[in-house]
């Protein structure tokens, strides 16, 4: 059952990953009105605006990487409670 929870974690992290960076590229565009620096495109890009893009990109990244872990132990908790009162 350990084994579930940790493959459900990394799957829940994954999926929360994915959904964060389309919502930081499309508020990044919305803000900027500019694609975000990925570094493949042709157009050049300020180091101020690669740098502030990498910094909320980090920012949100972390952000989601603690919630996701947060609850998903808590989640592990709850679970082992329920069982536990079975």
């Amino acid at each position: 059952m350990n084994f579930f929870f940790k493959l459900l974690g990394a799957g829940v992290s994954l999926g929360a990953g994915f959904l964060g960076t389309k919502l930081v590229n499309k508020g990044w565009e919305k803000a900027t009105g500019h694609k975000p620096p990925t570094g493949h495109d042709d157009v050049e890009t300020s180091l101020r605006s690669a740098l502030t893009f990498a910094l909320v990109s980090a920012f949100v990244s972390t952000l989601i990487q603690v919630l996701t872990s947060r609850g998903t132990q808590r989640a592990i908790a709850r679970f082992a409670k329920s069982q536990d009162i079975i």
